[in-house]
């Protein structure tokens, strides 16, 4: 369940990166007529709380909600896809990037523990593999372990640093 990963900054996207548009409410609509599975084991989507839209530091808003689970609670592929960023950083911690068959979306899972054995940049995943463990790495508070869930549209470059995001409590209600 241990990181091996370095933390590295995210590239740069340069101006010339095209303009990703919104998303929108029939784009959200058709994400969640994917049915896709909670993340975290054993939590119900009445469980679940909307915090999407809360402030934080410097004026950002949050653009994921926080499943809030104990320590170790295994952390599910959400739909099938490919994991195409394993990532340490500071705010994150610990954190999983997985795009969609498609690549159309991605899904980003933060303050993780560890990863489930064996993950690898470039692997497969299936809905309802695990690919972690819930914990309370990067600037997550070490008493309220979680995970952090975004999903996002990606941009035609389809670089894991960079999308649309929308509320992916949405997706469950």
């Amino acid at each position: 369940m241990a990181a091996d990963v370095n933390a590295v900054p995210a590239p740069q996207s340069g101006a010339s990166a095209p303009a990703i548009s919104p998303v929108t409410d029939a784009e959200v609509a058709e994400l969640a007529a994917r049915k896709l599975l909670i993340p975290v084991d054993g939590v119900k989507a009445a469980q679940l709380q909307d915090t999407y839209t809360q402030s934080r530091s410097n004026g950002r808003l949050h653009e994921a909600i926080d499943i809030m689970a104990p320590a170790g609670t295994p952390v599910r592929a959400v739909e099938n896809g490919r994991i195409v960023k394993l990532f340490n950083s500071a705010a994150g911690g610990i954190t999983v990037y997985q795009f969609d068959p498609a690549s159309q979306y991605g899904y980003y899972y933060a303050h993780l523990q560890g990863y489930a054995e064996g993950l690898q940049e470039g692997q497969e995943v299936r809905r309802g593999d695990v690919i972690g463990y819930v914990g309370s790495t990067g600037n997550a508070d070490a008493a309220a372990p979680h995970l952090h869930f975004a999903a996002f549209k990606l941009g035609p470059e389809r670089n894991w640093w960079r999308g649309a995001y929308l509320n992916p409590y949405r997706l469950w209600r």
